[in-house]
């Protein structure tokens, strides 16, 4: 029998007595005091029996697959982000980032940010995850939270029930955190000794435990690959010379481009391996980056020049974070001719004075508005995207703003209005600034009456504009919206709301809905400014409630664009059913003249149901560029399938209601691929203007559901799997639901729940298909909302 080497021996001891080894002793007193830099020193002196790609080709699919699900963001659990190797070295932190109520802003911790080494992440309190005493096989597992938190998964063993008890688990967002350090963790295995990870999930095969347990083992060495093809090499060293043109109209064209997409994952080859964002350095071309970090990517830099670089991303694919632009010569073309193409002047470069840099219609205001308007245009869908994806991970308070159902459409940029020039934006640059002008510590109530001062200046001026243009004989008709010049299927969207996050989709996804927006050049770009550039998830609860209430405003306006579509006499009606039983003081500005524009409507209605004529005849307006990848009748079901589930359309009330926001179904088809199919719980509302009591305005018995294809939403509450024979089955059973007992008895048919033996193929499963369906846009679920019911 071949001998058994030191470190094997090691590792099989602490294996085998599942952590209890050393749980006696002082982990101080056993392996020294815990230091980065012994871990460090290890890493460069130390070698391993690991090959050099263990981490990317074995251990990496495992924290993908079954890690990152929920450590992934600013809310994963004791901010432990797994995404790339920065965020494993970098450990936990008892500090939450989603704290409704603090009352001074928080110092933030952004990875790759805010600070740069172990060492800087320690002095901001932030604890290992990894060993970092000295280093041996047993002294790595021993000293690792990571390899304690999975062999903790692994004492516990198979569920033996499909509910799991609520005096055993906490799965609410806001639960108390549990964020034992690894001197803390003999008292946190006794006092939870079911939050072994993954936690409330089926525990790790054989293989994936081994295989993490070989590589904590053996030191958690992390090779990043440096190789990036000649290809796209000599793509980026192009593109940051076009980043980082001397001129003063070259280097404010920049600002504003980085200022709109630096939370954009950028590509250039066609499947996106390799992902760069647009970062502020203080170093030119040809050089290593030095990082410029701000609180806000307008913020002063405070450096001489800013040179915009491209940072090649190390992190795994996420889908709620990940916002793809592929960067090529068309698009460049286009950025070109609305940057360049056009004869003005730059005659200095904008100030870095929060009132002056939170403002767009200021500090950019020698572009023409017109170019900024295409610009924005050009990616609406990630421009929109962007304050659902961008700063938050747990937007209630950004994304409890909207309808949970709504299409967007553009106003075309051809048309001589308002929205294009740059003289009426410059003459009301002040009365378009927005709350970030504050910075991150704010005062809620003389905030929210100084914006919406500037707001009714705004709207008041607005009105009168459009007022004057009608007398010259302007009119709304379909031509006023944007056509996406016939290519671009940017020029529909569809907004879906699902509770703390939401969906941006090309396309006009689903039945019709109660409200829709059409938006502006002014509306647009405050939109990103307020809930994008502007906004701070480490603010303090002032500077989130004035963000929050400043949105109400834009909501109220893109609404109100739409409303002008309409016959005038139905405009007031409409307005009135959307915001039933709304606060009178909201009422009050709702109705106002400011609100109101008596500019007649062109549209030539040939029905009696003009705000549906108005849908279908924008969707024939937009046909040449609506996407329709979401439509059921794209999937390989038959025919049948897809009528019985799209059925479940019909359904509204009490039958709706037990359904969670998102249920995400594999649908398996006899020796085919499967198909996936989301179901989205729109709940209805008397109005959206509630703050902090949501429920009042909540109105159960107008909740309906929407079935799409593929894979919608970010946060799936719940899978569902069956064939497609048992589809009629299934919605006959979901069509008798009356209670919570009754949805309960359907997931215990056709639910995987998060306690089920095959939930974890299941998943690897909508995974692989997710990915062959939206192979540019697709990436790791969060499973933080996955419910226990």
């Amino acid at each position: 029998m071949k001998k058994l080497s030191r470190w094997t021996l090691a590792l099989l001891l602490v294996v085998l007595s599942g952590c209890a080894v050393f749980a006696s002793h002082d982990l101080d007193d056993i392996f020294g005091h815990a230091d980065s830099q012994n871990r460090q020193l290890a890493i460069v002196n130390h070698g391993t029996t690991l090959p050099d790609n263990f981490y990317q080709e074995q251990v990496k699919p495992i924290l993908e697959s079954r890690c990152i699900n929920c450590h992934a963001c600013y809310d994963a659990p004791c901010q432990i982000k797994l995404t790339a190797p920065d965020g494993i070295e970098r450990g936990g932190s008892k500090d939450k980032v989603y704290e409704g109520d603090r009352l001074l802003a928080l110092a933030p911790t952004r990875l790759f940010e805010d600070a740069r080494t172990a060492d800087e992440w320690r002095d901001k309190g932030f604890y290992s995850i990894l060993n970092e005493r000295s280093q041996s096989p047993a002294a790595n597992l021993q000293g690792s939270v990571l390899y304690r938190a999975i062999a903790l998964r692994r004492q516990q063993g198979q569920f033996d029930t499909d509910i799991l008890p609520a005096e055993q688990y906490d799965f609410a967002l806001n639960r108390e955190q549990q964020c034992p350090t690894v001197e803390e963790y003999d008292r946190f295995e006794v006092s939870h000794p079911t939050w072994g990870m993954p936690y409330g999930l089926p525990q790790l095969t054989d293989q994936e435990y081994n295989t993490l347990t070989k590589w904590l083992a053996n030191g958690a060495r992390m090779q990043v690959p440096d190789h990036v093809p000649d290809a796209v090499t000599s793509q980026v060293a192009k593109w940051e010379q076009r980043f980082n043109g001397d001129s003063l109209k070259a280097q404010l064209v920049n600002r504003y481009i980085y200022e709109h997409i630096y939370l954009y994952s950028l590509y250039f080859d066609d499947e996106a391996r390799f992902t760069y964002k647009l970062v502020r350095s203080s170093t030119p071309p040809g050089e290593p980056i030095e990082r410029i970090s701000t609180r806000r990517p307008y913020d002063n830099p405070k450096v001489d020049r800013v040179y915009y670089r491209l940072w090649l991303d190390p992190e795994s694919r996420v889908q709620k974070t990940f916002i793809p632009m592929k960067l090529d010569e068309a698009r460049y073309s286009r950025w070109s001719e609305w940057f360049y193409g056009d004869e003005y002047s730059v005659t200095s470069l904008a100030s870095y004075e929060p009132e002056i840099a939170s403002n767009p219609f200021q500090s950019f205001a020698q572009i023409p508005a017109n170019s900024r308007y295409r610009f924005l245009l050009d990616h609406a869908q990630n421009t929109i995207m962007a304050f659902i994806k961008g700063p938050v991970c747990r937007g209630q308070v950004a994304v409890n703003v909207i309808d949970e159902q709504f299409w967007v459409y553009f106003v075309n940029p051809d048309l001589d209005l308002h929205n294009i020039g740059s003289s009426f934006l410059e003459n009301h640059a002040d009365s378009l600034a927005l709350p970030a002008s504050q910075s991150s510590n704010a005062l809620p109530l003389t905030s929210w009456v100084l914006y919406s001062e500037k707001q009714k200046d705004y709207l008041s001026a607005k009105a009168g504009l459009l007022a004057d243009m009608g007398k010259d004989g302007m009119k709304f008709n379909l031509d006023m919206i944007w056509d996406g010049e016939g290519h671009n299927s940017n020029a529909a969207l569809t907004v879906m709301r699902h509770f703390d996050n939401a969906t941006v989709e090309k396309g006009l996804v689903g039945p019709e809905p109660k409200t829709a927006w059409v938006i502006d050049y002014p509306l647009l770009e405050r939109i990103h400014y307020l809930l994008v550039a502007g906004f701070d998830v480490f603010g303090n609860v002032g500077h989130q409630l004035v963000t929050r209430l400043y949105m109400d405003f834009l909501r109220m306006e893109g609404e109100a664009n739409f409303l002008m579509f309409l016959p005038r006499d139905e405009r007031l009606a409409m307005r009135e059913y959307w915001y039933r039983n709304a606060n009178q003081t909201i009422k009050d500005y709702i109705f106002s003249d400011l609100m109101q524009v008596d500019v007649a409507s062109a549209i030539d209605y040939q029905t009696t149901n003009h705000k549906q004529e108005l849908f279908e005849r924008l969707a024939e307006r937009l046909q040449p560029v609506l996407q329709r990848d979401h439509e059921l009748a794209q999937s390989k079901l038959s025919p049948a399938t897809q009528d019985a589930l799209l059925s479940l359309q019909n359904l509204k009330g009490e039958t709706v209601v037990p359904f969670p926001e998102l249920a995400m179904m594999l649908i398996e088809r006899d020796g085919h691929d499967a198909e996936l199919a989301t179901i989205i719980h729109n709940r209805g509302h008397y109005n959206i203007t509630s703050l902090l009591d949501e429920e009042s305005t909540v109105a159960p018995q107008e909740d309906n559901l929407m079935v799409v294809r593929g894979i919608v939403g970010d946060y799936p509450n719940v899978l569902l799997k069956m064939t497609e024979a048992q589809v009629p089955e299934f919605v006959a059973a979901v069509k008798a639901i009356k209670s919570d007992e009754d949805y309960a008895a359907l997931l215990n048919i056709y639910g995987v729940r998060r306690t089920s033996n095959e939930f974890w193929a299941s998943s690897d499963e909508i995974a692989r298909l997710n990915k062959a369906m939206k192979p540019l846009s697709s990436g790791v679920l969060d499973y933080n909302r996955l419910e226990n019911r």
